[in-house]
C-alpha cells in the first residue's frame, strides 16, 4: 500500500477518503496520487494521450476556466494538516472518469484505491456518478470504499465473506495480506441462508477446506444464519464491531456477482461501514 490513488471531486466524502488514504501513507511510508477528472463535453475537449485537444478557440476560455478552478481546489486541499509530509501527485485529466481513473491506476502501478461514497440515495448516485461501481466491478487492484471522517483509521476486525468456492481462493489470499498490513483479526465468514442452506457439518467443512494452505494466524472461521447474503454480512459485522468488511467481485454484470450468484449492490450502498473489494 505505497502508491495510494484517491479520485476527487473535492466533496466531503472523496475527503473522508483522502483522509484514509493520508493514514496509510503515514503508516507505510507511501505516497498518493490525487486525481481529478474534468468531464467536459466532448465537443469542448477531445483526450489524447493525456492532453487536451480544445475544439476551437473560443472554447478555449472554458476549458481553461475548468481546469484553473481545479488547480484551485487542489491547492486549498494539499494545504491541509492532515497532508503534511506526504508526497502527493496532483493529475487533473480531461476524460471520462472512470476510464481516467483506471488509466491513472494502471500508468502510476498504484497498489489501492480508496473513493469515497455518499452511501445513501443508491449506488449509481454516489461518487461522481455510477463511476465508483464502475472501479469497484473492473479494477484489478483492491478498491476501500469509505463513507464517514475516520480521524484513526484503526480496524481491529476485519469481516472477510465467502461462499467456500475454491476458484476463488485467491481472494482469501488478498483479504490476508491486507488484514496483516493493518494489523487486524480476520473473521472469515460463510453465510447460510434458505435458499443456499448447508448444514453446520458441511459448512465447517467447506470453509477448513476453503482456509487449507493459507497461513491464517490471527483469525476466526464462522457460519453465520440470516435471511440474506447481504444482511447476513451485515449482521454478522455488527456483532463483532467489525471495522471493515471485505468481498469479491467478478467484474460481471453489475458490481458482486460472486457467489455464483448476485449480491446485492446494497451491501456497499447500505453499511455503514467501509467495504474493500477484491477482483475473483
Amino acid at each position: 500500500m505505497k502508491r495510494i490513488l484517491v479520485p476527487t471531486d473535492f466533496s466531503p466524502q472523496a475527503e473522508n477518503a483522502l483522509k484514509v488514504a493520508a493514514q496509510f501513507a503515514k503508516r507505510f511510508h507511501g505516497e498518493i496520487f490525487l486525481l481529478h477528472m474534468l468531464e467536459l463535453p466532448m465537443q469542448l475537449v477531445q483526450p489524447t494521450s493525456g492532453s487536451a485537444v480544445v475544439g476551437g478557440n473560443d472554447n478555449l476560455p472554458e476549458a481553461l476556466f475548468f481546469m484553473k478552478l481545479a488547480k484551485k481546489r487542489f491547492a486549498e486541499l494539499i494545504k491541509k494538516p492532515y497532508l503534511q509530509n506526504i508526497k502527493v501527485h496532483e493529475t487533473v485529466e480531461f476524460h471520462q472518469a472512470f476510464e481516467g481513473i483506471m488509466e491513472i491506476s494502471q500508468a502510476h502501478n498504484c497498489d489501492i484505491i480508496i473513493i469515497g461514497s455518499h452511501g445513501t440515495s443508491g449506488f449509481q448516485e454516489v461518487f461522481i456518478g455510477s463511476n465508483t461501481e464502475k472501479v469497484v466491478r473492473n479494477s484489478n487492484i483492491p478498491v476501500l470504499v469509505i463513507k464517514k471522517d475516520y480521524p484513526n483509521f484503526d480496524v481491529q476486525n476485519f469481516v472477510f465473506s465467502t461462499d467456500c468456492n475454491l476458484k476463488n481462493k485467491h481472494t482469501l489470499e488478498k483479504a490476508k495480506r491486507f488484514a496483516d498490513k493493518i494489523e487486524a483479526k480476520l473473521h472469515i465468514v460463510y453465510i447460510n441462508t434458505a435458499n443456499n442452506f448447508m448444514t453446520t457439518v458441511d459448512a465447517e467443512k467447506a470453509l477448513l477446506d476453503f482456509t487449507e494452505g493459507t497461513e491464517l494466524e490471527n483469525h476466526s472461521l464462522n457460519i453465520y444464519n440470516d435471511i440474506t447474503v447481504e444482511k447476513g454480512i451485515m449482521n454478522f459485522a455488527k456483532s463483532i464491531d467489525a471495522g471493515l468488511i471485505g468481498i469479491g467481485t467478478h467484474g460481471r454484470k453489475g458490481l458482486a456477482h460472486f457467489f455464483n450468484g448476485s449480491i446485492s449492490e446494497d451491501l456497499v450502498n447500505h453499511s455503514n461501514r467501509p467495504v474493500i473489494t477484491f477482483k475473483i
